[in-house]
């Protein structure tokens, strides 16, 4: 069986251009490994790799042309030259060497190694990643200001920010730069908890205070003694809990749950909420006075999409914790990094973190272009590479998805039959009429947008390209 080989072969005499070529592919991530031409044809032959770099200057056109022919399945890329016809060699290095240019070449070779069934190992390890305050932007550089300023102090902080904009990152980072960073940092969820049970959840409870009470039970804020307590979404704290939060704050003491035992605590809080407080206050939601109270220090956290120029650090590091987890590498070339700048993040880096997540479980160890993100996250109008298929072969795939479609497809009883005439049909004139529908309606649903019609219809974007230009079918 041939050996499958995740790395780039260069092909050439050793020498200092081909040595800067192999750093930069290394500095992207890849393997290289460079071979002389003598050995270039066994190794070929003998393994399929991620891409076959062949430095022009020790090759002809004719060499070029016949190894390619050796070698069909194996994608070539050409260092030094213009470029020879054929199906195998995708492109032509140029210099001076460019991250773009190289990481869309790279891709080319991707997709022709999918296109020709190259094995790529999946790994069976969950992924976590979690927010992080990497970033060059204004925005993020006041956040970690602001957390250097107020860390030192005991001072009460108030996090504003909508959801998954990195709230609990940031108390995490004050708690860890204060002078409590030896002591718990305990996070509370207030909206997770249910009010009858958040009492007893801060300030703990006694045995036999209430019913399944059996034993006594510490509260969050004993258990952060010394350390710092994180109350997130404060702004869903019922009312009656923000009195007995506000008497905690300012005296420092609290009871249990049916205690009368007073106890001193000497906590920090760190509170966070996606609410609007001031508005809140004066609907009669929330009391201003806790609002001071926690409101000493106030830091804003910016949208993703007001510091989308921080998204190229942003995916370095939450690939770089996905690599660390075990499960690989998901690279991404400048134009899907560019169209991931373009869109409206409602779910800010926690969106941006799933999204990761997702790729890495598609395309492991794979290099991510605009077309193999989601629909919604592309924002540039890129044409689909694909490795070119036959005529035939593009009707013999369109019959195979009719037979074999999971649901049926309901033809209509006034333009096709539903039994076999006596005279007999003719299947071939029959099949592309219902095909021309079937675009037509596709395209009408998705005004006109042909990568939409091709995912409601379930093939690529270039098979149903290939479909109108057969049928004469234009996006009007």
């Amino acid at each position: 069986m041939m050996q499958i080989e995740q790395k780039i072969l260069v092909v050439g005499t050793p020498s200092e251009r081909i040595s800067r070529l192999c750093c930069i592919f290394e500095f992207l991530g890849e393997q290289c490994e460079i071979v002389s031409p003598e050995k270039q044809l066994e190794m070929v032959e003998e393994a399929r790799y991620r891409a076959v770099v062949i430095s022009t200057d020790v090759f002809d056109k004719d060499s070029i042309k016949n190894l390619s022919l050796i070698a069909p399945w194996q994608p070539i890329l050409l260092y030094g030259s213009e470029l020879v016809n054929s199906s195998n060699i995708l492109g032509s290095i140029e210099e001076p060497l460019n991250y773009g240019q190289l990481t869309e070449l790279l891709h080319f070779c991707q997709v022709f190694g999918q296109a020709k069934k190259t094995q790529t190992p999946v790994s069976a390890n969950q992924t976590k990643l979690f927010r992080s305050l990497v970033g060059r932007s204004e925005g993020i550089a006041n956040v970690r200001h602001l957390i250097s300023q107020v860390a030192g102090s005991d001072a009460s902080v108030l996090i504003l920010g909508q959801s998954g904009t990195g709230k609990e990152v940031v108390a995490r980072n004050i708690h860890y730069l204060s002078e409590r960073k030896d002591g718990p940092f305990i996070p509370v969820n207030c909206g997770a908890i249910p009010p009858e049970l958040l009492e007893s959840e801060l300030f703990g409870h006694e045995k036999g205070s209430f019913t399944g009470a059996i034993s006594s039970r510490k509260g969050r804020f004993e258990l952060a003694e010394g350390g710092t307590l994180f109350l997130d979404e404060i702004g869903d704290m019922p009312l009656q809990m923000q009195v007995k939060l506000l008497r905690v704050l300012q005296e420092r003491v609290f009871e249990r749950v049916g205690g009368t035992k007073t106890i001193s605590t000497n906590v920090r809080v760190v509170a966070a909420t996606h609410r609007e407080l001031e508005g809140m206050i004066e609907r009669n939601e929330f009391r201003e006075d806790l609002y001071y109270r926690l409101n000493v220090f106030p830091i804003d956290m910016p949208t993703l999409s007001e510091r989308n120029e921080d998204i190229p650090l942003l995916l370095q590091e939450l690939v770089s914790r996905v690599f660390n987890e075990g499960r690989g590498k998901v690279r991404f070339t400048q134009r899907a990094i560019e169209s991931l700048k373009e869109h409206t993040w409602s779910g800010n880096v926690r969106e941006l973190s799933n999204l990761v997540e997702r790729l890495t479980i598609l395309y492991p160890g794979g290099l991510v272009d605009v077309n193999d993100l989601p629909l919604k996250y592309r924002h540039i109008d890129v044409p689909e590479y694909c490795v070119e298929v036959s005529e035939e072969q593009l009707e013999r795939d369109a019959l195979a998805s009719i037979f074999t479609d999971d649901e049926p497809i309901e033809i209509p009883e006034s333009r096709f039959p539903t039994e076999l005439p006596p005279e007999g049909v003719n299947l071939k004139d029959l099949l592309a009429e219902l095909e021309i529908d079937m675009i037509r309606q596709a395209l009408d649903q998705q005004d006109s947008v042909v990568a939409r019609a091709a995912e409601m219809l379930g093939i690529r974007r270039t098979t149903l390209v290939e479909k109108m230009r057969k049928y004469g079918l234009s996006k009007d």
